[in-house]
């Protein structure tokens, strides 16, 4: 298990403004890998009442299940490494493995029994190093619905949201109120009335 603080910044883009992003930092589809979020939640939704999320991601030829809880100034995301055999078994609807995943969603009072999986969001993906985070293009595919978005990711709060900031100002990309990949899939879902 490996646990760490994640502070991102993120904004919805134009299929034109990605494009145009993509040529200003000389990004081309072979930069891009492919992964894909399986997400799960209760029937009654426990986890997002709890502005959390549970996803399994395949990415590199490796799967690793994700807790994200939102805390002050970022999420914490705890990140337990699963074999294929186990993934495929959570994939096809056998109980989330016990681990410290399972450990803390049950300590939150939710029954890890009871989550079940909600489909798949995919992402292309593209990372570069800018000011003193990391740049991220994404494109992502989920219920026949397609985004663009760009995510900035920080150490600290403050410098990350300005660096953020300065960066949409420069390529004259209007803020978005943008929301994370699974809520925009369970909005494409018909779930956001869930809250």
């Amino acid at each position: 298990m490996t646990q760490e603080l994640e502070i991102e910044f993120k904004n919805l883009v134009t299929k034109e403004e990605f494009s145009y992003l993509l040529a200003e930092f000389s990004l081309d589809m072979h930069q891009f890998i492919i992964q894909q979020n399986h997400y799960f939640d209760t029937i009654d939704f426990s986890l997002k009442e709890r502005k959390a999320a549970l996803r399994i991601r395949y990415k590199n030829n490796s799967y690793t299940l994700t807790l994200k809880q939102t805390i002050e100034e970022g999420i914490l995301e705890t990140h337990q490494k699963l074999t294929d055999k186990e993934a495929r078994s959570i994939l096809e609807g056998f109980p989330l493995i016990k681990g410290e995943v399972y450990d803390i969603i049950k300590e939150d009072g939710i029954n890890p029994e009871a989550l079940k999986y909600l489909g798949m969001l995919e992402t292309s993906r593209a990372e570069i190093q800018y000011e003193d985070g990391t740049l991220v293009f994404d494109h992502s595919r989920y219920l026949n619905q397609s985004d663009y978005e760009i995510e900035y990711e920080a150490t600290h709060f403050q410098k990350g949201q300005q660096n953020f900031r300065k960066f949409l100002q420069t390529y004259n990309i209007p803020i978005r109120e943008t929301e994370n990949k699974i809520r925009r899939f369970f909005r494409a879902k018909g779930l956001e009335g869930t809250e």
